[in-house]
């Protein structure tokens, strides 16, 4: 392996709603991989980053946000609900604003072999050209749906609704290089663990 500092692979990480993305990204911070969480430090971004700030005001008017300059999600959520042209206009504001500072933070991590990048849209926002390679976590559809029903406590009409909205998860797991089978029936730990030593054996032919 490289004697450099910093991390020598980019990985994402995806999986459809429901999927176990997070469980999976844990097993793999155990492991002392640092996890960059796309939607998390997206939501943060709408509110720190001045481009994108005003970029979302010029989109939406001024009451996008709130006066604690907090972001008008119940105003927003209701702008992009119902109208795709509005929601494509925010993601081509909000993806470009995440993958630089996905980028930032990569070269930012040191003494670890890789970073995991975790990201629900990974393929539908076109990331996924700025990683080296790419996990799908997948569980059959009917266990998504009841995850999800217990998390958000929504019906199961409504997850089938978010799932429209996300590449299909057959689609993901043809265009990954590993897939962890998050399903009950397989050992999730175990999967991680493969996945990781084959990512360092690459990481040593490098």
């Amino acid at each position: 392996m490289s004697n450099d500092k910093r991390p020598i692979l980019k990985v994402g990480i995806t999986g459809g709603i429901g999927s176990g993305k997070t469980t999976a990204c844990k097993v793999f911070e155990t492991l002392g991989i640092p996890v960059y969480y796309a939607d998390s430090q997206a939501k943060q971004l709408m509110v720190s980053d001045p481009r994108l700030v005003a970029g979302i005001k010029a989109l939406f008017g001024p009451e996008s946000y709130l006066r604690d300059g907090a972001l008008n999600r119940p105003f927003i959520a209701q702008q992009v609900f119902s109208n795709d042209e509005k929601l494509k206009q925010l993601n081509a504001l909000v993806h470009p604003a995440v993958a630089e500072d996905a980028e930032r933070w990569h070269h930012a991590q040191e003494n670890v072999p890789y970073t995991l990048k975790e990201a629900a849209l990974l393929f539908e926002s076109g990331s996924y050209k700025q990683l080296d390679k790419l996990i799908t976590v997948s569980a059959p559809e009917k266990l998504r749906i009841q995850r999800v029903m217990e998390r958000d406590g929504v019906s199961a009409e409504e997850v089938r609704a978010r799932m429209k909205k996300q590449m299909p998860e057959e689609e993901k797991v043809k265009r990954s290089d590993f897939v962890i089978y998050n399903d009950g029936a397989h050992f999730l730990i175990r999967q991680v663990l493969d996945i990781h030593r084959a990512l360092l054996a690459i990481i040593d032919t490098l």
